[in-house]
């Protein structure tokens, strides 16, 4: 093999959401798009917010085109992260400077460069199931193992009682997802608060911090009057990961940052080992344009009635078919069991319906398949016949 033995195993177990959609497409090619109803990929439905492209004319109209596209500090232009520090500020009650924050490639490129900072070979970083897949492959980035905490499949809460067993002296840090790809579930207040007491006894099981990843990219995409608790005011060691998304619609753009609250255990040493990771790892700084537009924008939302409206006709629909699906708090999927054990059998069956889900044995939820529900509402509305049909083949004929 002409590739590394690491990189073998990457490529081996790439990201099942991407091999879904790209399957997803040879199919549409076979059938018409028109009968091909592709569920596999968190990719927004909705465009970005009109002031997205207003600040992108303002600033390559009105701002320096050497300032525009030029480097800048690799922790990203201090002007824009002192506007993020003040957006936060006001928002959660903190007291952030520039120096709390790190312009990243994405929220992804934000956790890369934390484990990198953070990770020596052989180290452990837990996750609780459901989680977003691509957590395996950045854990072995470094040389580190992803350490799974099994799923509560009956409030897809955290499992608390199963972590600590898990630690031990190579644990390094915990990456939180909420609200939840793929379960939707948001980590309440009291639940945060209870974890952190579980937390200190980590520390004192592995002798040093634990440190939580919190991967926040659905922060603002939340339904039902549903509040997302900041995770810094309730668990102490925590960094976040902010991505502009899913909650601008700009997933191509990657553009995000990182918070590093300044009582983060070292962080005199982390802030800079987290900026020499944006370097050193490639990314250089994260897209200037867009650190600027982004500067601009961070009042605004996207159109969260229209996944909400999504959402309500999936997860109604799905479930007067006689399917179980966990109502999503926030994001955008639903996540849906299985009529039976081995889900992937399940998504291959659903395929001869033309529906595309994605198997969720490789988020350490066996039994499970996720359904992203951020495409056209028309879309979802033709599908449900072929939902009905495949529900009629597991259930029998008597659907509504």
């Amino acid at each position: 093999m002409v590739i590394s033995e690491s990189m073998q195993d990457l490529v081996k177990n790439s990201s099942a959401i991407r091999k879904m959609f790209e399957e997803g497409i040879e199919m549409a090619k076979v059938r018409g798009a028109e009968n091909v109803f592709d569920f596999s990929l968190g990719n927004p439905s909705v465009p970005a917010p009109a002031k997205v492209d207003e600040a992108i004319r303002k600033i390559l109209d009105s701002e320096d085109s050497l300032r525009v596209h030029g480097y800048m500090p690799n922790a990203g232009f201090p002007d824009v992260r002192t506007k993020i520090a003040g957006y936060l500020n006001k928002r959660f009650g903190q007291n952030f400077t520039q120096e709390n924050i790190v312009m990243t490639v994405g929220a992804a490129g934000g956790i890369n460069c934390v484990l990198r900072a953070l990770i020596n070979p052989g180290d452990e970083i837990i996750a609780f199931a459901p989680f977003f897949g691509e957590y395996r492959s950045y854990a072995k980035n470094f040389g580190g193992n992803l350490v799974v905490v099994p799923p509560d499949t009956e409030h897809f809460q955290l499992k608390m009682e199963e972590f600590l067993p898990l630690v031990n002296e190579k644990t390094r840090c915990v990456i939180l997802n909420s609200p939840n790809n793929p379960s939707g579930s948001v980590y309440s207040a009291e639940t945060l608060d209870r974890f952190q007491e579980v937390l200190k006894e980590a520390d004192r099981k592995a002798g040093h911090p634990v440190f939580v990843i919190s991967d926040e990219p659905y922060r603002e995409l939340v339904y039902d009057g549903v509040e997302v608790p900041y995770m810094p005011d309730h668990i102490r060691n925590t960094i976040v990961g902010t991505s502009f998304s899913k909650t601008l619609s700009l997933p191509g753009e990657r553009i995000g940052y990182l918070t590093i609250p300044s009582a983060v255990e070292g962080f005199e040493e982390l802030v800079p080992a987290i900026v020499c990771a944006n370097r050193t790892l490639g990314y250089v700084n994260a897209p200037s344009l867009f650190q600027l537009a982004a500067a601009e924008c961070l009042e605004e939302k996207t159109n969260i009635a229209a996944y909400d409206a999504n959402r309500r006709l999936i997860y109604e629909s799905l479930i007067s078919y006689g399917f179980e699906c966990v109502k999503p708090e926030g994001a955008f999927y639903l996540f849906m069991k299985s009529p039976v054990e081995n889900e992937a059998e399940f998504v291959e069956k659903a395929k001869e319906f033309g529906i595309i889900m994605v198997a969720a044995s490789s988020w350490g939820c066996p039994g499970y398949v996720r359904i992203a529900y951020c495409v056209k509402y028309d879309m979802i509305e033709r599908s449900l016949p072929a939902f009905r049909r495949l529900a009629e083949f597991y259930f029998g004929k008597e659907q509504n």
